[in-house]
């Protein structure tokens, strides 16, 4: 949420104002952009790389370690922070120029940094594990009393369920992990919003100049089941094997506000990719206003279109509050820095891990396609349907590389080819025209090669690991224990995933 807020009671007076300033502060959006008040307007920003990782705390048995107030103030570090579940930290890194050699000296400091975060955490016998999903997370870790102490999470919580006004449901059919093998599924309910912690990423943020904001985040939005189906590593929660990407039905549904007429209803879902492609950031901002009801509904008593009047920057609090329980793949950022304003593009759809070279070459390979894609001579967005896009998020997240993409000009075809034969020149020639060295570029997107190739990416490898272990006679339960002691030991080595032996 990013934002801290005192638990208290919300009266309807507390709604209608918190609606008014969003509404007003949708406006000042508008009127920003118009009058050119953003500090990049007509020029693109200096390329920076900037992240959140999300991490798992496990025990040394490799059970969920609901420890993260006892890790953080061992690894006593302002980079990391609490999340909403005890068995989740987040590290934040700060961004950094993206040309050169620049990656490679964030990819040092982000090992580093990670590194020495592990050492402490082990002295309190806890330990790091960067991975979309903790596979030995069962439905017991999903209890109210797991949600972090920050009073935060507790409210956001509280006002889900009291919008839903019944227990959530997690309800997910997976796909077999073998030939001749049954479909495992996941079918539980919970009292709190715990399994959205079960759902760990990777955020990546980039920012742009406002009149070329639609195009990346168009860019992004068509791109986002390849995202997925390459990057996957995911496929278990509560014993269950699910979708090669689980965190994306377990984070929809999770976080779903809307009980089962609501749903009939069409009425939007928190957890959205959208519905159309966009001409302006307004018209994502302007979307959040119309659909979305408040779950927190925390008023000042500035009013931005004043400030706007006197010559200020306004700080939009309500509209970026609002902005954050509004769980789009691809969030709309807006932020002011030293009194100036701009605005980034929030990409949501990755999973953490498997190790940090992977985590580099992930993002490197979103940075390079989406400004391939935005600098090709006609949209992609104008080719395909976005339902298409839309489509192809759910297709790569259940079924990984073994999914049937829409792409325009090909068809119907598997990720692995499409990337191979289209996407990696393309991501090569966007990361150059940022300015990255060749060395960076080859060194990142050969890992992306690697997993196409090999067709291993961190999914298919945790359910290769499984299926192996479970045929030498273990059960379900000892075969993930087992399976997470070798991925933790792998992710320390470094080597990329798709070089990982089972």
């Amino acid at each position: 949420m990013g934002t801290d807020v005192s638990k208290r009671e919300f009266t309807g007076e507390d709604r209608v104002r918190f609606r008014r300033q969003v509404s007003r502060g949708t406006e000042a959006i508008a009127r920003m952009l118009a009058e050119g008040l953003f500090t990049d307007h007509g020029r693109p920003p200096e390329p920076l790389l900037g992240m959140e990782v999300e991490l798992n705390l496990v025990d040394d048995d490799m059970n969920p370690a609901m420890a993260n107030a006892t890790v953080l103030d061992a690894i006593a570090d302002p980079d990391y922070q609490t999340e909403l579940g005890q068995f989740n930290i987040e590290i934040n890194v700060s961004p950094r120029p993206f040309v050169t050699d620049d990656t490679i000296s964030l990819e040092q400091a982000l090992r580093t940094s990670l590194n020495r975060a592990e050492k402490r955490a082990a002295q309190t016998d806890n330990h790091l594990v960067m991975i979309g999903m903790l596979p030995t997370l069962n439905a017991e870790h999903f209890a109210h009393q797991w949600i972090s102490a920050n009073p935060r999470y507790d409210l956001l919580n509280e006002q889900i369920f009291d919008a839903r006004g019944e227990a959530i449901e997690i309800d997910i059919s997976g796909i077999p992990l073998g030939d001749g093998h049954h479909t495992d599924r996941l079918h539980t309910t919970t009292d709190s919003i715990l399994p959205e912690a079960a759902c760990t990423s990777l955020q990546l943020h980039l920012r742009v100049a406002p009149e070329d904001f639609a195009a990346h985040w168009n860019a992004a939005q068509s791109i986002s089941g390849v995202q997925v189906a390459l990057a996957g590593n995911s496929p278990f929660l509560a014993g269950a094997a699910l979708w090669h990407e689980s965190r994306i039905p377990v984070f929809e549904q999770a976080t779903d506000t809307r009980p089962l007429e609501l749903k009939n209803q069409g009425v939007r879902p928190r957890v959205w990719f959208g519905e159309r492609w966009i001409n302006t950031i307004f018209d994502l901002f302007e979307e959040n206003t119309r659909y979305f009801p408040a779950l927190l509904p925390v008023s000042t008593d500035v009013d931005p279109l004043a400030e706007l009047d006197e010559g200020k920057t306004p700080s939009l609090d309500e509209l970026r509050l609002h902005n954050g329980t509004v769980y789009r793949w691809n969030r709309p950022v807006y932020d002011v820095v030293d009194g100036h304003a701009h605005l980034r593009v929030e990409n949501r759809v990755l999973p953490a891990g498997p190790t940090v070279v992977d985590t580099m070459a992930n993002s490197a390979f979103y940075y390079g396609l989406v400004r391939g894609l935005v600098e090709s001579d006609r949209p992609l967005w104008s080719q395909m349907s976005f339902n298409a896009a839309a489509e192809n998020l759910q297709s790569g997240a259940r079924a990984g590389l073994e999914a049937q993409l829409y792409w325009p000009n090909v068809g119907w075809v598997r990720p692995d080819e499409l990337t191979l034969r289209r996407l990696l020149p393309l991501a090569d020639d966007g990361l150059r025209s940022y300015g990255v060295s060749s060395k960076a570029r080859s060194r990142y997107l050969s890992v992306i090669e690697g997993r196409c190739i090999n067709r291993q990416t961190g999914s298919a490898w945790q359910r290769r690991a499984v299926l192996a272990r479970e045929a030498a006679g273990e059960d379900r339960d000892a075969a993930l224990h087992g399976m997470l002691g070798d991925y933790v030991t792998l992710m320390h080595e470094g080597e990329p995933v798709h070089t990982w032996p089972v």
